[in-house]
């Protein structure tokens, strides 16, 4: 049989990596692409536990949120693809500061890798998590 090329097939196994994202990637938003292009399998929307505030980061282009986990925060509404180790490898290289991948817990009690934003990055930054999340922000704006 030949080899699974990475990113493709591989995702559907055991090994997959569980990625959220919340803004410029989720389905049909501007970067959504990298995650096709990986060969990623949309696995799903779901919300994160109520540990988290989104906020839109000012002068990012395309324009995207980041989230932050706070004591006092709410859920946010995420999508999760499944990714290859060698695709979720590739896509966590290309991912630009003040953005990262670090743990989210999702509302279920997961824990997944999800995109996570440095705190100074959100100094003076809008608070949008009263939208629930980064889609409902830019339908309503």
């Amino acid at each position: 049989a030949a080899a699974l090329q990475p990113g493709l097939a591989a995702t559907a196994t055991e090994d997959a990596v569980l990625v959220a994202v919340v803004g410029a990637h989720l389905a049909g938003m501007p970067l959504n692409h990298q995650l096709q292009d990986l060969g990623a399998a949309f696995a799903g929307v779901t919300e994160t536990a109520p540990f988290y505030r989104l906020f839109a980061l000012p002068d990012s282009v395309p324009p995207k949120p980041g989230m932050l986990r706070v004591g006092d925060g709410e859920r946010i509404q995420v999508e999760l693809y499944r990714l290859s180790p060698a695709a979720f490898g590739r896509f966590v290289a290309a991912i630009p500061g003040p953005l990262g991948i670090g743990d989210i817990r999702l509302a279920d009690g997961r824990t997944v890798k999800g995109f996570l934003v440095e705190a100074e990055a959100v100094r003076g930054a809008r608070d949008i998590t009263e939208y629930g999340g980064w889609r409902a922000f830019v339908t309503a704006a």
